[in-house]
């Protein structure tokens, strides 16, 4: 790693013509982001997509204009220099990465390559000696600040406040599908069918440390279970859901988390003060479940609290009852 980095140029080391041919690579370079973001949403999001192929297009115009002044003032050939050569250039992030950014996060992530280039052409410009150079860095950040202004009026021409609210919708959406509905499911499942052998555990053992691992052995097991079955059932292609493995990712965590919320109070070498904060963790969790499903799944809450803490309480009764017996 060392090397790799040693091996890069200073900005200040380069010359107009790297300055220039830098500047033309990564107007190539985000022109090529852009696209990639238009591709990654057309299908769910089509004006913002029209966005980014405005701004793709915009930073197209100005790597030609880019090209056509290395031509007069330098000739044909451009040197081949990217900002990965360069110590201290303004990064972007990879593109194999946008399949894991919300539609927000996909607009900020713009908004901040604009934002970061033009300031970094500002600092560089600031630093130089030369007047020819700081009249280069200057205009490129003057066009950077312009592409900003650009994307504006793009998206005002691309994507109305109605367009951008149905955008909004269908993005909330899919996070409920991919995220909220299997992350409830898990901690329903981890919080409610890990009651009852913990719980028998508990009061037929009377030992905490038994408790302990029989909990931990079930929420983890019914988390792996959980996650796998929830990744398997269902690709998404057809039901829209998103990726199986975010979905599986999220039933399998959150098992595990409602299982061992309630497990792990038996790390308390005495029994009734275990079994006490036990018991009010599981009624924090049913609530927060309640809570949940009030929350993103539209349920009442009265309605989501009764069912959820008359089931709870049912699995807790047997598990009491079989551990008592």
């Amino acid at each position: 790693m060392f090397s790799a980095l040693s091996s890069r140029r200073r900005f200040s080391d380069l010359s107009e013509q790297e300055v220039l041919a830098l500047a033309i690579s990564s107007e190539e370079d985000d022109a090529q982001i852009y696209r990639s973001y238009a591709h990654r949403l057309r299908a769910d999001y089509p004006a913002t997509a029209a966005v980014f192929d405005g701004m793709a297009s915009e930073e197209d115009g100005h790597r030609q204009q880019l090209i056509a002044l290395h031509r007069a003032r330098f000739g044909e050939v451009i040197p081949l220099i990217r900002r990965e050569h360069v110590a201290g250039f303004y990064a972007r992030r990879p593109v194999w990465l946008m399949e894991n950014l919300s539609l927000e996060s996909i607009r900020a992530e713009a908004a901040a390559m604009e934002a970061g280039a033009e300031a970094f052409y500002l600092r560089a410009a600031q630093a130089t000696g030369d007047a020819a150079t700081r009249k280069l860095l200057g205009d490129l950040a003057a066009a950077e600040a312009g592409h900003q202004k650009s994307a504006e009026s793009l998206e005002k021409a691309n994507l109305s406040s109605e367009g951008r609210s149905e955008e909004d919708m269908q993005a909330h959406r899919q996070f409920i599908l991919t995220w909220v509905q299997p992350g409830l499911a898990g901690l329903m499942d981890g919080s409610v069918s890990t009651l009852a052998p913990i719980f028998a555990t508990a009061f037929a053992t009377q030992d905490t440390w038994t408790t302990f691992l029989v909990g931990a052995a079930a929420s983890v097991g019914a988390g792996i279970s959980m996650g796998f079955t929830e990744a398997a059932h269902d690709d998404g292609v057809l039901s829209g859901r998103g990726s199986p493995w975010k979905r599986g990712l999220a039933s399998g965590v959150m098992t595990m988390i409602g299982g061992l919320g309630h497990a792990l109070p038996y790390l308390i070498p005495e029994f009734w003060t275990a079994t006490t904060i036990a018991m009010i963790v599981v009624f924090v969790e049913l609530w927060a479940i309640a809570w949940i499903q009030n929350r993103y799944m539209e349920t009442p809450f009265l309605r989501a609290a009764l069912q959820v803490v008359l089931g709870g309480a049912l699995v807790f009764a047997a598990g009491a009852l079989i551990g008592g017996g």
